[in-house]
């Protein structure tokens, strides 16, 4: 039994519907349309990235392939000259790119000129690591298909500097014995004594091809989500390589290895005539000349040299913002070792759900971690709640709880934009939070209540679908004073519906499952002390989206996930199966935290 991916689930369904249904065509067209439309854009990133690459290398194989400048070269190399020229330059235009998704001032600025964008424009935005990530593979690719062909020419180099019979290719390579002919070189291994390994750690090529390829490793593998996850401090400080590899990246090209023949020598001497007749090259009665050779020019630095100023301002900016003084104004400890930090800044301002950069000098001079604000743009002050996760924030929170000791300083860059931004652009929105992947919901919840305390008439949300899932009862009291709040404000302004919020526990055992059951009839939860019950185990999300269709049957539903791999691909899937095949119908976008 095959099965359709998500992503194209609904082409189906549409395609279908225009088989089944004569009197639906128009409509289903129409549908057809929209969803071709959003999943071409959705993908119109990856396909061009890919397609400049395809084209690139496939230009680059057949220059150095074809040109009559390099036949000489493809004589001692053969294909794999033009291997290692279009890896090459694939992977320049790959390293051009891999600092541009990371700059996050940059996409700040181009989120806020793109707000009045429709959301296929702004979707790239939201995918910036993941595009990073792409760029980073591909890399990797280049890198290695690059090093192979140049293992394959370097043995080439040699065993033609060790043939012993008259053929062109030892001859080729023993032209620094006629320097009266040009003195030009075209074989860098230049005698039958030098070794492969001599050559590499001697040539400006060959030490900064292993040194880059060496950060390169390093900066990989050091990415890896067990790694990411579980000592983040060596992934951070392991990925700062990435300034050796830019640098061995510019410099690579400097010695000029990869030689072609000089245009004058290539009119005095053409190949073409040439060629066939290299041993009469030393004859001064023949039309043919020893050839004369020069390397190719560095042209890598050229490929990196605008982002690299880039992401040098983006750091200045960051440098410069950090130096401004934060004051923390109030330490809370919550329950389950969670720290909230409130703070101010002079100059600060924020939107719901962006996040900023965090830096304890005390703990370590260099090192900055994300936190999503938890605070609402209406409040005086901005705010963070930090879990313990790591060995940076469990010294975070333990320098905060020493309560006879001098407050840590804290060092703060941003605000950065994300995804969440977006949800006052809906007209329904479903939040789903995963442990502390509440704390976005947090400044979006306490924004509408400030909304609604002001009477905002342009408030375009009309209803809110607030999930959480914890693993821990202790969780839930991080933020039961703003829950507690918006269910009176809803109240006493009559919109008892507009806020569904369930919570949901999936750590507990038969002693916390037996105590709610009982207090069940009570007002308020045991748990929480809410009047929406906590449920025990985690969402059915087919239940939950096919509810939420029927009672907004014409609305935009978006859908903001701040949590786990695992939980994305489902909610992703619901989003696609259970959006209308009719575009004046329910649709649901799914949106995802990624910082």
């Amino acid at each position: 039994m095959w099965q359709v991916s998500p992503n194209y689930e609904p082409l189906v369904k549409l395609h279908t519907c225009l088989g089944l249904r004569k009197d639906l065509n128009e409509t289903c067209k129409t549908a057809l349309i929209a969803s071709e439309s959003t999943l071409l854009a959705y993908y119109a990133n990856r396909v061009v990235w890919m397609g400049l690459n395809v084209f690139l290398f496939v230009q680059t194989f057949l220059k150095y392939e074809k040109s009559d400048k390099f036949h000489y070269t493809r004589e001692i190399l053969g294909m794999t000259l033009a291997v290692a020229r279009a890896s090459a330059r694939c992977l320049n235009f790959n390293s051009m790119l891999i600092l541009i998704p990371v700059c996050r001032n940059l996409l700040s600025f181009l989120r806020g000129t793109c707000s009045f964008c429709s959301r296929t424009l702004r979707k790239p935005l939201d995918h910036n690591l993941t595009f990073h990530k792409l760029v980073a593979y591909a890399i990797c690719i280049f890198t290695a298909v690059h090093i192979i062909a140049h293992l394959f020419n370097f043995e080439r180099y040699s065993r033609s500097q060790q043939e012993t019979d008259v053929s062109l290719s030892s001859t080729l390579s023993n032209l620094p014995h006629h320097e009266k002919h040009g003195g030009s070189w075209l074989n860098p291994i230049r005698s039958p004594d030098t070794t492969v390994m001599y050559v590499t750690f001697t040539s400006i090529a060959g030490l900064t091809g292993v040194l880059g390829t060496l950060a390169l490793i390093l900066m990989v593998t050091s990415a890896m989500e067990f790694i990411r996850r579980h000592y983040f401090e060596l992934f951070w400080f392991t990925h700062h390589l990435f300034v050796i590899y830019m640098l061995c990246l510019a410099l690579h090209g400097i010695g000029g290895i990869v030689r072609g023949q000089t245009e004058d020598s290539m009119a005095e001497s053409h190949p073409h005539n040439c060629a066939q007749s290299f041993e009469k090259w030393e004859d001064p009665d023949s039309d043919c000349r020893y050839p004369q050779f020069e390397g190719n020019p560095p042209e890598s630095w050229q490929w990196i040299l605008a982002p690299v100023i880039l992401y040098m301002f983006e750091r200045t900016l960051r440098f410069l913002r950090a130096q401004q003084r934060v004051l923390i104004t109030k330490v809370i400890m919550h329950p389950s070792r969670v720290l909230e930090l409130q703070m101010n800044k002079q100059g600060f301002s924020m939107e719901v759900g962006q996040y900023i950069f965090v830096k304890c000098p005390s703990i370590s001079l260099l090192e900055w971690h994300p936190f999503t604000l938890t605070s609402a743009p209406e409040e005086d002050f901005f705010s963070i709640h930090v879990r313990a996760a790591g060995d940076w924030t469990e010294s975070l929170i333990e320098a905060f709880e020493q309560q006879h000791s001098p407050v840590p300083r804290i060092v703060v860059d941003g605000p950065f934009g994300t995804v969440s931004e977006d949800v006052f652009q809906y007209e329904v929105a479903v939040l789903v939070g995963a442990g502390i992947g509440v704390t976005p919901f947090a400044s979006i919840l306490k924004s509408i209540w400030y909304k609604f305390q002001h009477a905002d008439h342009n408030l375009k949300i009309q209803k809110i679908y607030f999930y959480w899932i914890c693993r821990e009862t202790g969780a839930f009291a991080w933020f039961n004073d703003l829950l507690i709040s918006l269910e009176q404000e809803m109240e006493e302004l009559g919109k008892v519906g507009f806020l569904n919020y369930r919570l949901f526990l999936t750590g507990w055992d038969n002693n916390i499952a037996g105590h709610a059951a009982l207090n069940f009839d009570k007002a308020t939860d045991i748990l929480t002390g809410l009047k929406q019950k906590t449920s025990f185990g985690r969402p059915k999300w087919k239940n939950e989206f096919s509810t939420i269709a029927t009672a907004h049957p014409k609305s935009g539903v978006g859908v903001f996930l701040c949590g786990p791999q695992s939980l994305a691909k489902d909610l992703r899937k619901c989003c696609h199966r259970y959006s209308s095949l009719d575009p004046r119908k329910v649709q649901f976008y799914f949106n995802k935290e990624n910082f």
